[in-house]
């Protein structure tokens, strides 16, 4: 059963190997990171907290992430995006809060949220 949901999540992600039995460390950072995901996968959460997901990864990788992301969710799973990359959270979240030293210091909503109004927000200080 585990031998099969590799090959498939191997081949459903385009995880660049020959085989499921080679070694992770082996891989580039992009395949590491989908192959982590794909173990978090096969143990089907409910939620999922994904923290740089696509951090130093090519573009070809991020696209794979982003689209097992959708996936995700489209099923009804939760995902919390943790992400210093902007383009990135607005372009893949419904909602998006800010933290300025481990201070909540906002929320909106994708569709309301700019680079500029989100950046305000991060820096936010009692001072303010």
């Amino acid at each position: 059963m585990e031998q099969s949901a590799a090959e498939e999540y191997r081949k459903s992600l385009k995880i660049k190997t020959s085989s499921i039995d080679v070694g992770v460390t082996t891989l580039s950072g992009g395949n590491q990171q989908k192959v982590v995901l794909s173990k978090w996968m096969f143990t089907e959460p409910d939620i999922l907290i994904l923290d740089e997901p696509t951090r130093g990864i090519d573009v070809g990788a991020k696209y794979e992430i982003y689209k097992l992301i959708h996936q995700l969710a489209d099923q009804g799973k939760a995902v919390i995006l943790v992400s210093s990359e902007l383009p990135e959270l607005l372009g893949m979240a419904d909602r998006i809060y800010t933290i300025f030293e481990g201070t909540i210091t906002g929320e909106m909503m994708s569709y309301e949220a700019n680079q500029e109004s989100l950046m305000k927000k991060m820096t936010i200080t009692s001072n303010s």
